[in-house]
């Protein structure tokens, strides 16, 4: 399968953090939280697709824990930033002999980005629990990423969208 076949056959469309994704569950079962709406999902889960033309995930946080699963095609490297500071790159995949990993939790309130560095695609599930909501997520904005770290701004630029 190529990239498009994908898109075609898992119904992606485009994410505003980049990429494509498209949700494949959604519990039913809700539970309470302190979040503004507070009922949220148990759990969701989605597929995500970084394609050589849409490349990067940029940076953005959840309030929710995410398990990222690598599916197929070309490893995605993933930079993780602590609310403190530290920031850690991690390669999703499966040459396990090159230290890649083929699952990933980002806790809560740590930012990522993702980028797909060779190949055509890079297919990865993600669930997440209590289950994603857009009220919980944060797209990260140049001016705090520059004030918040900047020791680290020239190396995540390229990762935030403005």
């Amino acid at each position: 399968m190529n990239k498009e076949d994908l898109i075609k056959h898992l119904s992606l469309v485009e994410h505003i953090e980049g990429g494509y994704f498209s949700e494949t569950y959604r519990s039913e079962t809700s539970i309470a939280t302190s979040r503004t709406g507070s009922d949220r999902s148990i759990l969701t889960s989605i597929y995500y697709l970084l394609t050589d033309d849409r490349p990067i995930d940029y940076f953005h946080k959840n309030q929710s824990d995410i398990l990222h699963y690598f599916q197929a095609g070309s490893p995605i490297t993933y930079l993780v930033l602590s609310p403190s500071g530290k920031l850690n790159k991690v390669k999703l995949g499966l040459n396990f002999a090159h230290g890649e990993v083929a699952q990933l939790l980002i806790p809560g309130n740590h930012w990522k980005a993702a980028v797909l560095e060779t190949g055509e695609f890079g297919l990865l599930g993600e669930s997440v629990a209590p289950g994603f909501d857009y009220r919980d997520m944060e797209l990260g904005k140049a001016d705090y990423f520059q004030d918040a770290f900047p020791d680290l701004w020239l190396e995540l630029a390229i990762y935030v969208k403005d």
